[in-house]
């Protein structure tokens, strides 16, 4: 399917790995030109050789914190018009909510809600003078289903998917989207840090606690990233613009509700 978005630029923050990667891959396959964008400047020039390599697209790649305003500069200046965002962060370490002080709830709330609303801010209005926006917000499958000691990620991007829910109705009349990704279990470096975390406080082996997750999703095994991507590329495209203010869970069947 052509997703009409050649010659589009989309910025992919935290998309030097994982999730925000294979967000920023697909993109790039659509035909957009993408900054991609990390802390470990090494891992990201290799990323953005590796999307260029794949797909012929012209990949910028900007190495800096999304949740500090020189970040956030930099990124903006790679890509003066700003047609796709795509929100991501890594979220808070597990930890048990009684120990989360001052000082770790702030940063929370920065990196998961904070920061992904001042880059809304500053690109939005370009959008809608266009009349074409697309925002994808990567949160979590926690803000449907909160899981304890991940209870600061949780409530950062339920907060995040509030603030932005009106906001996504006061741009849809100019062609311009946002809408929310709920990442279920896939194959990712948190999630194995996840389970190395959670096999020594239990003293048991990784492989059990792989194993625990995997009997608790229907699909019967973990994402993959590339699944994530293809939702993320379409969320962004041409035939999506009568989707918004909604959140898409992607788990495999793991959330038992039907809303």
């Amino acid at each position: 399917m052509d997703l009409g978005l050649k010659g589009r630029q989309a910025v992919v923050c935290a998309s030097s790995r994982g999730l925000g990667r294979a967000c920023a891959l697909e993109l790039a396959r659509a035909g957009c030109d993408v900054v991609v964008n990390g802390r470990d400047r090494a891992v990201l020039e290799r990323t953005a050789d590796e999307i260029r390599a794949e797909t012929g697209a012209e990949v910028i790649a900007v190495a800096g914190d999304v949740t500090t305003r020189a970040g956030q500069d930099a990124l903006l200046q790679a890509a003066p018009r700003v047609d796709i965002l795509v929100n991501n962060n890594g979220g808070p370490p597990l930890r048990d909510f009684r120990e989360i002080d001052r000082e770790a709830l702030l940063a929370g709330v920065v990196g998961n809600m904070a920061a992904p609303i001042e880059l809304v801010q500053r690109v939005i209005d370009g959008m809608v003078e266009r009349r074409f926006g697309r925002i994808v917000n990567i949160t979590s499958a926690t803000v449907k289903m909160p899981i304890a000691r991940l209870d600061l990620s949780s409530g950062a991007r339920a907060g995040l998917t509030g603030f932005l829910a009106g906001v996504a109705r006061s741009v849809a009349h100019a062609n311009v989207t946002i809408n929310f990704l709920l990442p279920g279990a896939f194959e990712t470096r948190r999630r194995r840090s996840n389970e190395q975390a959670a096999a020594e406080r239990r003293g048991i082996p990784v492989e059990t606690v792989r194993q625990e997750t995997q009997a608790g999703i229907p699909a019967g095994r973990f994402g993959d990233a590339s699944e994530f991507g293809a939702a993320c590329a379409f969320l962004c495209s041409g035939q999506a613009g009568y989707i918004t203010g909604q959140s898409l869970l992607i788990d495999g069947g793991a959330y038992p509700g039907v809303l």
